[in-house]
């Protein structure tokens, strides 16, 4: 049967590829985004099966405006991608408080509005499939990207609590953590600070990290979404790249190094502990 999708951040990135490949597979497409004429080719082509709907997903009341939206066109919902979100560029020093509310605000609080929105809907019809667009970011961390990183930890840590919620009403979240790729997110969607100079060595070592490694190509993640929505027992998360699993076991190794050399303070800290 083919699956209905709702999808923020349509209009280019992972969102813009995603829903392409779900319409010419013959699913039909609830298609989210700030200015909808950007997807006027996709109307074009594919008619009735894409229902563009302008969406902010930090305005909460829009949201569920939209999902209503389009539950009343296509009937139900069955996969869901949160894929708006941006990266801001700045030292924690050089980020002002509305930069950093901002992020939080389309990072984070997006996210979390659609994820309530559909809840109801996927509990109804006993299933559906939340895919939450992370990042390595969300499980790694850089300098001069410290509040993008809050936000990514923010989704993964609630959407790891809201997948222990679901799973009795047959709804699966999967955390997708793409790598570095070719897509508009370190480009024309960003935000950049007004830079310190004293944090240009910081900006240059993660310019450096960066470009040691090829950047993936979006379409090519295409094939790979539309296997995991079609699976019976999808991840819980996946990583997509080739640099996402070995960046992590470096990270996690060094966490778990550091914790065992200061055990001893963890355990001083217990107190009375029985013999």
């Amino acid at each position: 049967m083919p699956k209905v999708w709702f999808i923020t951040g349509s209009s280019k990135g992972f969102g813009r590829v995603w829903a392409q490949a779900a319409l010419e597979r013959g699913d039909q497409v609830a298609a989210t985004a700030r200015n909808v004429d950007t997807l006027s080719d996709l109307v074009a082509r594919y008619g009735d099966a894409i229902r563009p709907i302008r969406l902010d997903v930090t305005d909460e009341v829009a949201v569920k405006a939209a999902v209503h939206e389009a539950v009343t066109t296509f009937g139900r919902i069955d996969v869901v991608v949160n894929n708006a979100g941006y990266g801001l560029f700045g030292a924690i020093e050089e980020i002002t408080p509305q930069q950093a509310r901002d992020q939080i605000e389309t990072n984070l609080f997006g996210a979390l509005w659609v994820t309530q929105a559909v809840l109801p809907i996927m509990r109804e019809q006993q299933g559906g499939h939340i895919l939450q667009v992370s990042s390595i970011g969300g499980v790694n961390a850089f300098g001069t990207l410290g509040l993008y990183h809050a936000s990514k930890w923010g989704l993964e840590a609630f959407s790891q609590s809201l997948a222990a919620e679901v799973t009795d009403f047959g709804i699966h979240v999967t955390l997708i953590e793409p790598g570095g790729y070719s897509t508009d997110w370190a480009g024309p969607s960003s935000v950049q600070v007004d830079p310190m100079p004293v944090y240009d060595g910081v900006r240059q070592r993660r310019a450096e990290l960066a470009g040691t490694r090829l950047p993936g190509e979006p379409a090519a993640t295409a094939a790979v979404v539309l296997e995991l929505v079609d699976m019976a027992d999808p991840p819980l998360r996946l990583f997509l790249g080739q640099y996402g699993l070995d960046m992590t076991r470096t990270e996690y190794a060094r966490r778990i190094a550091e914790w065992e050399r200061y055990e001893h303070l963890a355990r001083r800290a217990q107190g009375t502990v029985p013999t």
